[in-house]
């Protein structure tokens, strides 16, 4: 009896210890879960309309069969569906009997109608035309906006009763009680005259497309227009047909013309079109432009060529007279940002600078004279979410816990009653309802990735969790992945940079490993953070997997640590970078664990410029690099980035050249791989050609790979696994088992 018993025991006890064993049992990442299964997709919440009642929003479902998407709204004090505002079978347009697949909706003022952007095309960074049509809820009536062609930026009007759009570099409205069309502007034209949306380098660098606005009650519409003739075109060979197809677009490198750019406001009752006076200095920009609340008066930001001086214009929209209420100058160059507010009472604005050393929101009265700095403290506002009046708070994001985090905060407008709102260390990224009353929290941190929540304003009291993508998690607990750890080096002369590293798990410190560093490192940028790192902090997974340490620092010119840690690098771009990152391999080459001898460096754009200068000014510290889609010369970038950091080729050429790799391919040293897209309207491949040639002429070996009509992202179709197996395979032979290739 005891011995049956025992025996039955050592079986359950083997048995428990076989299943412990197949749980531990890890699997190993893959290239193609990363990139081409989409295995650690995260889920998020998508489509979020509020209402005008802050205590609803809505959002696109699927309908049972998948087919369509239904509008629905939901309680936001329960996340629970309430009405279904929309189904999507009705979106059913005349002569069809197929409803639209829509990609954007966006809901008239009075919540009455929604417009439907259908068949989008995707142009730059942040452009697009689609065909739009218009939803009148009461009537269930689906209407065509426009069979002119494809528009651009279609949007209600503040009363609802009109749609302004742009098409083909002309403005349009369309009158909705009897779907008139009317053209504002008649003189656009391609690679010419742009009316009501911006060129190239005003979209790239000033982070906008759309170029026209609504006055507050509906009756007029400002608007840009950009006269880029005396633009140099620059000529694009696409691929694929049997002669490829040249596409030439208006783009102004660095010290060329720019585009002539003024705003004009347009009557919709009389069809005047008046140009606001924005002065006699031609070579300018204006990189905002803004209706205050008085429907008369528009408010036009405007900077110098060299960026280092900013002017708030009130314009009367009538007239188009205006004057200077807001000047700021800076040693360096000042960022454009989207903080201008308006506060209700038309007495008083709210703006942010960094005039005292670190970004801060101050509040002006109408004539521009300061009323009181509200944040002020050695840490950044990084984004200013908006000013619930009613209750006298803002709501801005901060890095006051750390450079790596954000947070929300709310302050009074006479800066009091400070309140911290998120809780969990990471980065939260924060949707406000319209009302302020509740807002959506994105927050993810290094390890973790993304939940979605709802909390309520007043003091960020979680209502419910939208999305906390347990699938992900459960899926990344079954591969054997390690832990991403923060640290502080000094430079040599005191400075503390920020970096991350990624051991792998079986890491053992009596062991030599290879260093894989990982770089972007341009002006205002961070990539070490506390957050979620998505496909690049899984490939650094893998590689960890294979005997790398991968390590990240932020150098600097890099953001969050204030105006004077940014500022440094101005007119020496590139200088002060390189330096940090060489002095960073060299303190790895020093830990105990790590083989000095195999050190790397990769990264994409600027990260890619890093590269090729750690591989020809690092004197060998590096012994390969991966650069793609990199800047080689400034010269062959845009005026809007390249100037404000650099000044012009003209007034600053040393600048240029002393920190470009093209002066400096005979000194290469190490394994090279350079990649590049052949369509980047962005970074041209223009640049790699250059690189190539230079270290051609200087007699030096390198790897080089082109991707066909890829843009500046290099995606599309299999590109990432195609790209990340080959980037991989360059590091396996070059890094990590370097013996092999000499072998070979």
């Amino acid at each position: 009896m005891h011995i049956k018993l025992r025996a039955n025991f050592l079986a359950a006890v083997l048995l428990c210890l076989a299943f412990v064993a197949q749980a531990q049992q890890k699997k190993d990442l893959t290239l193609e879960d990363i990139y081409r299964k989409g295995t650690f997709r995260a889920q998020s919440v998508y489509g979020v309309n509020w209402m005008k009642d802050g205590q609803y929003y809505s959002s696109t479902v699927p309908d049972e069969q998948n087919r369509v998407y239904d509008i629905v709204k939901y309680d936001v004090t329960t996340g629970k569906p309430v009405a279904t505002i929309i189904e999507g079978e009705n979106l059913v347009p005349a002569g069809s009997s197929t409803p639209i697949q829509f990609d954007e909706y966006t809901f008239s003022p009075d919540e009455q109608k929604v417009l439907f952007a259908t068949d989008t095309e995707q142009i730059y960074r942040r452009s697009s035309k689609a065909d739009f049509y218009i939803y009148d809820i009461p009537t269930k009536k689906l209407t065509k906006l426009s069979d002119g062609g494809k528009q651009l930026y279609a949007t209600f009007s503040p009363d609802a009763k009109r749609v302004a759009f742009a098409r083909d570099n002309n403005m349009f409205v369309t009158d909705l009680s009897n779907m008139k069309e009317t053209q504002i502007t008649t003189d656009g034209k391609f690679n010419s005259i742009i009316n009501g949306y911006a060129d190239w380098v005003y979209e790239e660098e000033f982070s906008f497309a759309k170029g026209f606005h609504w006055s507050p009650d509906g009756k007029k519409i400002a608007f840009y227009t950009f006269d880029e003739s005396e633009v140099p075109e620059y000529n694009m060979q696409m691929w694929g047909e049997l002669y490829p197809q040249d596409y030439k677009f208006k783009y102004p490198k660095a010290g060329e013309a720019n585009s002539a750019v003024k705003v004009s406001t347009y009557d919709v009752n009389t069809g005047k079109v008046v140009k606001m006076d924005t002065g006699n200095e031609a070579d300018i920009y204006i990189p905002r432009i803004k209706w205050t609340n008085d429907p008369n008066l528009l408010s036009i930001q405007k900077m110098n060529r060299l960026q280092n001086t900013l002017e708030i214009l009130h314009a009367n929209a009538a007239t188009g007279q205006s004057n200077v209420v807001l000047k700021e100058t800076d040693k360096a160059y000042i960022d454009v940002t989207d903080d201008l507010t308006y506060l209700k009472d038309g007495k008083y604005f709210i703006h942010s600078s960094e005039k005292d050393g670190f970004n801060h929101l101050y509040l002006y009265n109408m004539n521009g004279k300061l009323v009181r700095q509200i944040t002020d403290g050695n840490w950044e506002v990084s984004e200013f979410i908006g000013y619930d009046e009613k209750n006298d708070r803002l709501y801005y994001m901060s890095t006051e816990v750390s450079p790596l985090d954000r947070h929300l905060y709310s302050i009074s407008s006479k800066g009091k009653k400070k309140q911290r709102l998120t809780e969990k260390a990471g980065t939260h990224n924060i949707n406000m309802s319209n009302d302020f009353k509740y807002y959506l929290d994105y927050h993810s941190a290094a390890n973790v990735p993304t939940t979605v929540s709802l909390h309520a304003a007043k003091d960020g009291k979680l209502i419910k969790v939208l999305e906390d993508n347990e699938k992900l998690k459960n899926t990344l607990a079954q591969y054997d992945l390690a832990k991403q750890e923060f640290f502080t080096m000094n430079t040599e002369d005191g400075t503390k940079l920020n970096g991350w590293m990624i051991k792998p798990t079986d890491f053992d410190p009596n062991k030599k490993y290879p260093v894989l560093m990982f770089v972007y490192g341009g002006p205002g940028s961070q990539t070490v953070t506390n957050s979620w790192g998505g496909n690049n902090y899984l490939w650094h997974q893998l590689l960890a997997d294979k005997g790398v340490i991968v390590v990240s620092v932020d150098n600097r010119g890099t953001g969050a640590r204030g105006a004077d840690f940014k500022k440094v690098t101005y007119a020496n771009l590139g200088k002060y970078e390189i330096q940090d990152q060489i002095e960073a391999a060299k303190w790895l080459g020093k830990q105990p664990y790590v083989d000095q001898d195999r050190i790397g460096i990769w990264g994409h754009s600027f990260g890619g410029y890093m590269t090729l200068l750690g591989l020809t000014k690092g004197d060998g510290v590096f012994r390969a690099g991966i650069s793609v889609a990199p800047v080689t010369n400034w010269r062959f970038y845009d005026t809007i980035y390249t100037e404000r950091y650099l000044k012009t080729p003209q007034e600053n050429a040393a600048g240029y050249d002393e920190n470009s790799p093209l002066s400096f391919a005979d000194q290469l040293q190490g394994k090279l791989l350079l990649i590049h897209g052949t369509g980047d309207d962005n970074v041209h491949f223009q640049n790699a050609v250059a690189m190539q040639d230079a270290l051609i002429d200087a007699d030096k070996q390198f790897e080089s790979f082109y991707y066909p009509n890829r843009n500046h992202g290099i995606y599309g179709g299999n590109t990432y696994m195609h790209r990340f197996r080959m980037m991989t395979d360059f590091l396996e032979r070059n890094l990590i088992n370097p013996e092999t290739e000499k072998n070979q």
